[in-house]
């Protein structure tokens, strides 16, 4: 069931921006809607490339990449991307992100690919950054887009 919120709690952007994220952030994923994946996979790529980058990236949805494999995920976030518009950051992960798990498995057991990890690393943060806050200002016209598809909303 979809939360209400009132239309005059939803002026702006930034409105749409906080009340979509806060659907995503309650949200127990995957979820049963492609929708709601697709958003949540992009906004939490987002989120973690901007904390940490691929490296908090992949602390954070290791669990989940270890459940349904490399590839799948890799499909997974990078068509997330391509459908809100975002293709030069799917093509970073296509084409990088399956070597970077390796290596992140490969540290795991052994410190000697420490230097090839970080190395890639710092390779698809810089592609990432390059983009300048692009994936941002995407994500607000996907959410201003689909919030009512998320948000049931109201008038009175």
């Amino acid at each position: 069931m979809k939360p209400k919120m009132n239309r005059k709690e939803l002026k702006d952007n930034n409105d749409i921006w906080n009340a979509v994220t806060k659907v995503l952030s309650e949200q127990d994923f995957p979820t049963e809607s492609q929708e709601v994946n697709d958003a949540f996979l992009a906004f939490q790529y987002y989120s973690e490339m901007e904390s940490g980058g691929h490296e908090a990236l992949l602390n954070w949805s290791q669990d989940y990449i270890r459940e349904v494999g490399i590839q799948k995920y890799q499909d997974e976030l990078a068509s997330s991307l391509v459908k809100i518009g975002a293709p030069d950051f799917a093509e970073i992960e296509s084409t990088h992100l399956a070597e970077l798990w390796k290596l992140h498995l490969a540290l795991e057991n052994d410190e000697s690919h420490e230097d090839d990890y970080y190395s890639k690393i710092e390779l698809m943060d810089n592609a990432y950054h390059e983009q300048n806050g692009k994936l941002e200002h995407l994500l607000e016209i996907h959410f201003h887009k689909i919030h009512t598809d998320l948000i049931d909303v109201v008038e009175d």
